[in-house]
C-alpha cells in the first residue's frame, strides 16, 4: 500500500514538473512579447500611413492649385500685373511641389520599412503561436500518460484496501495525513526508512517479541514499521 502511495506521489509530481510546462511557459513569454512587439510596430505603421496621407494630399492641393493657375493664365484674363502674380506664383508652386514630393518619398520609404517590420514580427508571432501549438499537444500527450498510470495505480491500492483490516487502514492514513505521506516503512537493518533513525536495542528486542502479524511501530516518528528478511531483528 504504502509503495503505491508513494508512486501515486510520485506521478502527481512529474504531472507538476513536466519538461513541457516549462517549455510552454517559455514560448507563452516569448509569445506575448511577440505579440507586444507586433502592436507597436502596427501602430507605427499606422502612424507613417497618416503621415503619407496627408504629404499626399498636400501635393494633391498644390498641384490643384497649379492647374487654376495655369488654366487662368492661358485664358488671358486679368491684367498684366494679375497674370504677372500668376506666373510667379506657378513657379513658387513649382518649387513647392517638388519639396512636397521629396517628403512623399521619404515618408514612403519610412512606410514601407515600417510595413517589412510588421511583415516579420508577424511571421515571428505565428511561428511562435505554431511552436505553442505543439507544446500544448506534447502536454496533452505527456500529461494523458501519466493520468493512465494514475488509473493504474489506483485501481491496484483500491484492490489492497479492500482487504486490509479497517483499523489498520484508518491507522495508516491517519499517520498518513501526518508523516508527509508516508505512513508505513520497511525496518530494514534495524533502521526506519521512513525517518532513517535507527532503533535502538530495547525497541528492537521488543519488536523481536511481538508475534509477526501484530502492528508495530517506530517509537520516533509513529509510522508503522514493516518486518522485512533483512529488518536485523
Amino acid at each position: 500500500m504504502q509503495g503505491l502511495d508513494t508512486r501515486l506521489a510520485q506521478l502527481e509530481h512529474k504531472r507538476r514538473t513536466l519538461p513541457e510546462l516549462a517549455e510552454a511557459e517559455k514560448v507563452d513569454q516569448r509569445l506575448a512579447d511577440l505579440r507586444d512587439v507586433l502592436v507597436a510596430a502596427q501602430t507605427a505603421e499606422g502612424d507613417v500611413a497618416r503621415e503619407q496621407k496627408k504629404a499626399e494630399a498636400d501635393v494633391e492641393q498644390v498641384v490643384n492649385r497649379a492647374v487654376r493657375d495655369r488654366q487662368m493664365l492661358q485664358s488671358g484674363r486679368g491684367s498684366a500685373k494679375d497674370l504677372e502674380n500668376i506666373q510667379h506664383e506657378l513657379q513658387t508652386l513649382a518649387k513647392r511641389q517638388s519639396d512636397l514630393e521629396d517628403v512623399v518619398l521619404e515618408v514612403m520609404e519610412r512606410r514601407e520599412t515600417a510595413q517589412n517590420r510588421v511583415t516579420e514580427m508577424t511571421v515571428q508571432r505565428d511561428e511562435a503561436q505554431t511552436r505553442r501549438d505543439e507544446v500544448a499537444a506534447a502536454i496533452a500527450e505527456a500529461t494523458g500518460a501519466v493520468d493512465r498510470d494514475v488509473a493504474a495505480v489506483t485501481a491496484e491500492r483500491a484492490t489492497i484496501a479492500g482487504v486490509l483490516p479497517e483499523d489498520l487502514l484508518a491507522l495508516y492514513e491517519r499517520i498518513r495525513a501526518a508523516e508527509f505521506g508516508v505512513g508505513a516503512a520497511a525496518l530494514r537493518r534495524r533502521r526506519c526508512e521512513g525517518c532513517q533513525l535507527e532503533l535502538d536495542i530495547s525497541e528492537v528486542n521488543a519488536i523481536k517479541a511481538k508475534p509477526a502479524d501484530e502492528v508495530v511501530r517506530h517509537e520516533a516518528c509513529g509510522r508503522i514499521l514493516v518486518r522485512v528478511p533483512d529488518s536485523g531483528l
